[in-house]
């Protein structure tokens, strides 16, 4: 079983236009709601494809309702937590390009008590869980070290914990030393503190990350793929290319396929790179599916060229 920790949120609404016009009224051509945050998500494309999954959710308001009920109309098991504030929404807006435009709520704070209940639930239930993937950015006011914290309960009960968030949470997270983690090429170069513009000076961050506490790291690079670093040395693997619909989300499916892949080696970093694509290829948030996968059209190079250049926005 593999659990997931979300602990802020969200409903979130896709909405597609012709183009976006700051300060004008626009149509929309299509619109869709789904559940929302990046644990969830990965839960999403788990549950799609038949793998046992438990999600742990912050829930709370008439939002936090509407959440639990699609959850539980996609078939996810979710234990709930409840919060006095209220499950945030947020709005996606996408253009025919794929060019995607986010407005993201702050979402709930949680209170000490909240806080509490959540280590219990996950305390409780880690026992059962292979994998304990903790993502998204903590809510608002959260100590930056709850994601240490929770990786410690993990490892007590003897599950393999991921780690995928940013800021000073990542950071604080990487030195409770999580089995893995996946950051992209953004939170990597805010992370180690420098620019990241070649194959080799992600390799040389994610060999940071390693020297920090983690046990692998399984960097995100947009159209580029992906790349794992790890104790097995370095691996790149790079998908077709599809005609983008939409990002959301589509981080969280690479991390759920790697997972499904075993969690290590080249056929994980395959299954990951096929479902990150598929995702991008899907509308809104949808996650994709067995029918959407196709781990056998992704290239794996086991010595990347370190001077390769990312492409912009990669």
């Amino acid at each position: 079983m593999i659990l997931t920790i979300t602990l802020n949120p969200s409903v979130d609404r896709t909405i597609v236009v012709d183009e976006l016009r700051r300060g004008t009224v626009h149509r929309a051509t299509s619109c869709r709601v789904d559940p929302g945050g990046k644990g969830i998500n990965v839960a999403r494309a788990l549950s799609a494809h038949g793998i046992r999954t438990t999600a742990v959710v912050a829930l709370g308001g008439a939002e936090g309702h509407h959440l639990a009920a699609m959850l539980e109309v996609a078939g996810i098991e979710v234990v709930g937590v409840p919060i006095s504030g209220s499950t945030r929404s947020n709005v996606t807006v996408v253009e025919p390009d794929g060019t995607t435009t986010k407005l993201n709520e702050p979402g709930a704070a949680l209170t000490d008590a909240e806080t509490s209940a959540v280590l219990g639930v996950v305390a409780g239930q880690a026992g059962s869980a292979e994998w304990v993937v903790l993502s998204g950015r903590l809510p608002p006011g959260a100590d930056v070290d709850l994601y240490a914290r929770i990786v410690h309960l993990a490892d007590r009960a003897g599950a393999l914990a991921v780690l995928d968030t940013s800021g000073p949470a990542l950071a604080a997270g990487i030195a409770a030393r999580p089995a893995l983690v996946k950051p992209n090429a953004e939170e990597l170069e805010e992370l180690v503190g420098r620019p990241l513009e070649t194959v080799g000076d992600v390799v040389k961050a994610c060999r940071d990350v390693l020297d920090a506490g983690a046990g692998q790291v399984l960097a995100s690079l947009g159209a580029d793929g992906a790349l794992l670093v790890g104790p097995e040395g370095v691996l790149h693997a790079r998908g077709p290319h599809v005609h983008p619909l939409s990002s959301v989300g589509a981080g969280d499916a690479l991390l759920a396929g790697f997972l499904a892949g075993g969690g290590r080696g080249r056929e994980a970093l395959a299954a990951a790179v096929a479902w990150g694509t598929a995702a991008v290829s899907l509308p809104g948030s949808r996650m994709p599916g067995p029918a959407d996968v196709h781990p056998e059209l992704v290239v794996l190079d086991p010595d990347p060229d370190p001077a390769r250049r990312l492409p912009a926005g990669g």
